[in-house]
């Protein structure tokens, strides 16, 4: 597992995006697992100038979100599919039917077997982008995930609905949905490379854990150790308790 440690988030989303960047111009077909949330934006937003800049095509790029809420519409302005076209999708070239989410209504065990599908038809993931939660969840994998797990309805955490009402603009506790749909860890470490963004002291304790820590199913990203190609960009916030550890 590869730490860096920059010193501030607007590096991070530098970082962050110079490495998507690079898998892109890899190869003619990129196909990426992307998560949502607070901590990506910037990252999006210098793809987004890349890409108007000239200087990155999304032509041959493929996008999987890793999670969505159950029940919200595609088109609702809290999911994580509206989020993706406004902060993304909507903004750079990627061709209509390669921006993929998951259902997130109707048949629960078809929606995952249906996402798994997909993943499987677009050939696999070549790089999964992952935030962390305050309580070691990539995704909405919360902790006692099976390692093994594929793409599944999970009920989540209070603690994760807590922080999606104070941080994502809920009108209200009770307007978090209770349940999500995520890519299961099996499916994001099937992926080629991982990429893992924290930021902010808040989640400096997750990320100690994750990369310093005994791997257990009550951290799901510490699973990332044993990932072959992991790198874990954090600022020095969220980078804190490494730092304490070391010293």
């Amino acid at each position: 597992m590869n730490v860096i440690v920059v010193p501030d988030y607007e590096q991070l989303s530098l970082h962050a995006a110079e490495a998507v960047a690079a898998e892109i111009r890899a190869r003619a077909r990129t196909v990426l697992g992307l998560p949502t949330g607070n901590t990506p934006k910037g990252m999006y937003r210098e793809l987004v100038r890349m890409h108007q800049a000239g200087e990155l095509d999304f032509s041959g790029v493929v996008t999987f979100n890793l999670d969505e809420y159950w029940g919200l519409s595609p088109d609702h302005p809290m999911s994580f599919a509206y989020y993706m076209r406004t902060h993304l999708v909507d903004h750079v070239n990627i061709p209509p039917g390669q921006a993929h989410w998951p259902q997130s209504q109707g048949d629960q065990d078809a929606a995952c077997r249906a996402y798994e599908e997909q993943i499987r038809a677009a050939g696999g993931l070549d790089l999964v982008v992952l935030g962390i939660g305050n309580n070691g969840h990539i995704g909405f994998n919360e902790p006692g995930t099976p390692f093994d797990s594929r793409t599944h309805v999970v009920r989540l955490a209070e603690e994760t609905r807590l922080a999606n009402f104070l941080g994502y603009g809920f009108p209200d506790l009770d307007a978090v949905p209770k349940f999500g749909i995520s890519m299961g860890i099996a499916t994001i470490m099937s992926a080629r490379r991982v990429l893992l963004l924290a930021s902010g002291r808040e989640k400096a304790t997750a990320v100690a854990r994750t990369v310093a820590g005994p791997v257990t199913e009550q951290v799901p990203a510490s699973i990332l150790q044993r990932h072959p190609d992991a790198t874990i960009i954090v600022d020095e916030e969220a980078a804190f308790a490494l730092a304490s550890r070391e010293a």
